[in-house]
């Protein structure tokens, strides 16, 4: 007798060191798919491309920032992204170019079509890449949201269509 388990639709967003950009999507994606209920659904994670800082927590800034809008990252921990994670997950989200080159090496050319830069996903900001605020100041943080904001929204109704044609 086999057990029937529910694959989960996967959703992967990826930054350079997986404790500002990335684990700030992954907080505000779960909690808007919380919202709409389903987010039982989904495994949602982040991942870095590369090794900085494995096993550690988001940037204080971003955590700090991020929960003035009522997202937690708390118990985020960074982790770097695999092969694997281009076979198992639907929805790959890198928020730049050099994220987007380290994916494409990872995987044969039949996985690179899964990779989508996060602004894509917009419907109010323009910009192909979210800039990484980890060098910067305050207003580096406040873009990174707004632009995540506006992406995770986008990426939520394209989950949701997925997730209704299955």
């Amino acid at each position: 007798m086999t057990a029937n388990v529910e694959k989960k639709l996967g959703v992967l967003f990826v930054c350079t060191a997986n404790i500002c950009r990335s684990p700030t999507a992954e907080a505000m994606f779960r909690a808007k798919a919380a919202k709409t209920g389903i987010v039982d659904q989904l495994h949602i994670d982040s991942a870095a491309t590369h090794d900085y800082k494995i096993g550690l927590a988001p940037d204080a800034r971003s955590q700090s920032f991020a929960s003035k809008r009522g997202y937690d990252l708390s118990d985020l921990r960074a982790r770097q992204v695999g092969r694997a994670d281009l076979e198992q997950f639907d929805f790959i989200c890198v928020m730049d170019m050099k994220n987007m080159t380290v994916m494409h090496r990872l995987g044969e050319p039949d996985l690179w079509q899964k990779p989508k830069l996060m602004m894509s996903y917009s419907r109010t900001h323009k910009a192909k890449e979210v800039p990484d605020p980890y060098g910067g100041g305050d207003a580096g943080f406040e873009l990174a949201l707004d632009m995540l904001e506006s992406a995770t929204d986008g990426l939520l109704l394209e989950v949701q269509k997925k997730l209704q044609s299955s």
